[in-house]
C-alpha cells in the first residue's frame, strides 16, 4: 500500500510537471503575439485544463495507456521505475528548452520498465509482442509524425480561408467544414458506443482467451483441459455476439432513444441477464479482496494456490446472485448460501452485503453507452463556428474594416481558439496519468479493469495539470512562440485552432498524442502559408530528433531504473 500511495503521488508530481512543461504548447502563440501576458496566460490556459474534466465523458486516452502494457507485467516497481524516468526526461527536456512530448516520455517508462521485467522473469528470448500492446505502441509511434502533419493540414486551411477577400465563400466554407466535421465526430461516437457495448459483454476478452487457448494448443496437440477451454469460450462469445447484434439496431439509433431507453430495452428483453449474473459475482467477490490476492499471486506460490482456488469455487456464486436477482431470495441469504460455497472474510461481509444490494445491470450498462456521447464537443464546435462567422459579418459588414479592427478581431478571437486548445490539452494529458494510476490500482487489486477508475483519480489529474500549466514553462514558450516562426495574431488563431481539432480527433479515437507534436505541427502550417522560408527549418529538426528519441530514450531510462528498483527491493 505504501508504494501505490508513493507510485499515485508521483503521478500527481509527473501531471504536475507536464503542466508547466506543456504550459507552452497551450500559451505560446497568445503570448508572443502580446494578447495576453504570461501571467494571465498560465491562468487562463489553466482554467480550462480544469474545464476539460467536464467534456470528456469516455476517458479513451487514459484507458489505452493503461493497455500499454499486458496485465501480466504490470507491477507496482514498473509503474514506479517507469514514472521516475518519465518525470527525469520531462525536467531535462524543459531545463534545455526542448519541447518533447510528456506522452511519450509516458509510454515509454512504462513500456520499457515492463520489458526490463518480463526479461528477468521470462527470460532474454520472451518476445517483446508478448509483454506490450503492440496496437498502442504501433499507433503512438505513428502519431509522432501524423498528429503534426495533420496540424499543418488543418492550420494551413484555416489560414487560407480567413484571409480569402469574398467573405461570403468563407462563411459557405466554414459552414461546410463543420457539417463535415460533426458527420465524424457523430461517426466515431457510434464506433465508440458499439466497442464499449462490445466490452461490456467481453467479446474482446473472449477473443483473445481464445487466440490465447489456440497457440497453447498448438504446443499442446491434444490436451483435453485445453480443448474444454477452448469449447467453453467459443460458446460464451457465441452468446455474447447474439445479443450484441440483437442490440445493434437500437446502438445505432442512440441519438434518438438516448441510453436509458437503450438500457431499459435490453433488461426487459433478457438480453442483460447472463452479463448480470457475471457482473454481480464480480462486485462481490471482489469486494472480499479478490484483486488483491489476483494482484499478489504472481509473485507467491502459497498465495498464488489459494487464489487459483478462490478463482475456481467464487464462479459458484452465480447461482445464488442469480436467485437474488430474480428476487428469489434476500442479499442475506445469498450471502450465506456464497459463504457456503467459498467462505467470505468477515470483516468483508458488510462490504459484500453493500455491493451486491447497490448492484443495477441496467443503470450499469447505460452509463457505459452514455461514456461515448461526444454532443458536448459537438455543441462546442458549432457554436465557436457560429461565432467565428459572427465575427467576420460584424467586423467586415457592420463595422469598417480597417487593419486596427480586423488585428484587434484576431486578438479577441485568439482567447477563444487558445482556450479550445487548453481544453484539448487538458482532455488529452491529464488522461495519460489518469492511465498510470489506474495501472497502478489494477496491479494492486483494488480495481478489476479500467471501467472502475475511483471518481477522485481524474478530478485529480485535472487539477493537477491545472496547477502545473499555472507555473508556467518558459523556456519553451521562447522556442515555441518565437524560434520556428513569427506568429500574428490571425496565424494564432489558425495554428491553435488546428492544434485543438487535432486533439479532439484523436481523442475521441483514443490515440495518445503529443500536444507539442500537435501545436509545433500547427505552427508550422501558419508558417508555410507565408513562405517555405519563414519556417526556421534547423529549429524544427532540432525537436524532430527530440520527438524519435524520447521514447526508446524513456525506455532505456525506465529499464535501467528498474533494475535498481528490483535490486533494492530485493
Amino acid at each position: 500500500m505504501t508504494l501505490l500511495i508513493i507510485i499515485i503521488a508521483l503521478a500527481l508530481i509527473f501531471d504536475y510537471i507536464n503542466g508547466f512543461h506543456d504550459a507552452a504548447n497551450s500559451i505560446a502563440t497568445v503570448v508572443s503575439t502580446k494578447v495576453l501576458t504570461p501571467l494571465q496566460a498560465v491562468l487562463w490556459a489553466a482554467l480550462f485544463n480544469v474545464i476539460a474534466f467536464w467534456i470528456f465523458k469516455d476517458h479513451a486516452v487514459a484507458n489505452s495507456i493503461s493497455k500499454t502494457v499486458y496485465k501480466d507485467f504490470i507491477t507496482l516497481p514498473v509503474i514506479f521505475s517507469g514514472l521516475l524516468a518519465a518525470i527525469f526526461w520531462n525536467l531535462l527536456t524543459w531545463w534545455y528548452g526542448i519541447p518533447s512530448s510528456s506522452s511519450h516520455t509516458l509510454i515509454g517508462g512504462f513500456a520499457g520498465a515492463a520489458i526490463a521485467h518480463a526479461l528477468m522473469t521470462k527470460g532474454i528470448g520472451y518476445s517483446w509482442a508478448k509483454i506490450v500492446d503492440a496496437d498502442t505502441i504501433i499507433k503512438t509511434v505513428l502519431f509522432i509524425f501524423l498528429a503534426p502533419i495533420i496540424g499543418i493540414v488543418i492550420s494551413v486551411f484555416i489560414t487560407l480561408v480567413t484571409i480569402m477577400q469574398n467573405m461570403w465563400w468563407r462563411l459557405a466554407i466554414i459552414s461546410i467544414a463543420t457539417f463535415i466535421t460533426i458527420l465524424m465526430f457523430d461517426r466515431f461516437e457510434n464506433t465508440k458506443i458499439h466497442e464499449n457495448v462490445q466490452k461490456f459483454y467481453s467479446i474482446d476478452k473472449y477473443k483473445k482467451e481464445i487466440a490465447s487457448i489456440e497457440e497453447e494448443l498448438n504446443e499442446k496437440k491434444g490436451d483435453t483441459i485445453l480443448s474444454n477451454k477452448l469449447a467453453e469460450n467459443k460458446k460464451k462469445l457465441t452468446t455474447a455476439t447474439e445479443k450484441y447484434e440483437k442490440l445493434n439496431p437500437y446502438l445505432s439509433s442512440y441519438d434518438k432513444l438516448g441510453a436509458e431507453s437503450i438500457a431499459k430495452t435490453a433488461k426487459e428483453s433478457g438480453w442483460l441477464d447472463n452479463i448480470a449474473e457475471s457482473k454481480i459475482k464480480d462486485a462481490a467477490r471482489n469486494a472480499d479482496d479478490f484483486l488483491v490476492l489476483e494482484a499478489k499471486a504472481p509473485d507467491n506460490v502459497e498465495i498464488k494456490k489459494l487464489y487459483d482456488i478462490a478463482k475456481e469455487k467464487t464462479e459458484g456464486y452465480k447461482v445464488p446472485l442469480k436467485l437474488y436477482l430474480a428476487k428469489s431470495i434476500s442479499a442475506d441469504s445469498a450471502i450465506v448460501l456464497m459463504n457456503a460455497i467459498h467462505p467470505i472474510q468477515p470483516k468483508n461481509l458488510d462490504k459484500v452485503k453493500a455491493k451486491i444490494e447497490k448492484f443495477n445491470i441496467q443503470k450499469t450498462f447505460a452509463g457505459e453507452i452514455d461514456k461515448a456521447d461526444n454532443a458536448i464537443i459537438e455543441y462546442g464546435i458549432i457554436g465557436a463556428a457560429i461565432f467565428f462567422m459572427l465575427i467576420y459579418v460584424y467586423v467586415e459588414k457592420i463595422k469598417t474594416p480597417t487593419a486596427y479592427t480586423v488585428s484587434n478581431m484576431f486578438k479577441k478571437l485568439q482567447l477563444f481558439s487558445s482556450a479550445a486548445f487548453s481544453i484539448g490539452h487538458g482532455g488529452n494529458d491529464a488522461q495519460k496519468v489518469m492511465g498510470i494510476i489506474g495501472a497502478a490500482l489494477i496491479a494492486n487489486g483494488s480495481i478489476q479493469d479500467f471501467g472502475q477508475l475511483p471518481s477522485w483519480v481524474p478530478a485529480a489529474c485535472y487539477i493537477a495539470i491545472g496547477l502545473g500549466t499555472m507555473s508556467g514553462g518558459w523556456k519553451i514558450v521562447k522556442t515555441m512562440g518565437t524560434k520556428i516562426t513569427k506568429v500574428t495574431p490571425l496565424e494564432g488563431v489558425a495554428a491553435e485552432t488546428a492544434g485543438a481539432f487535432t486533439l479532439f480527433f484523436t481523442g475521441q479515437m483514443g490515440i495518445p498524442v503529443s500536444t507539442t507534436h500537435t501545436i509545433t505541427g500547427s505552427i508550422i502550417g501558419v508558417g508555410v502559408t507565408k513562405r517555405i522560408s519563414a519556417v526556421r527549418w534547423g529549429v524544427t529538426t532540432n525537436l524532430l530528433w527530440a520527438w524519435v528519441l524520447t521514447i526508446p530514450v524513456s525506455g532505456i531510462l525506465a529499464a535501467i531504473t528498474f533494475l535498481i528498483v528490483n535490486y533494492f527491493l530485493k
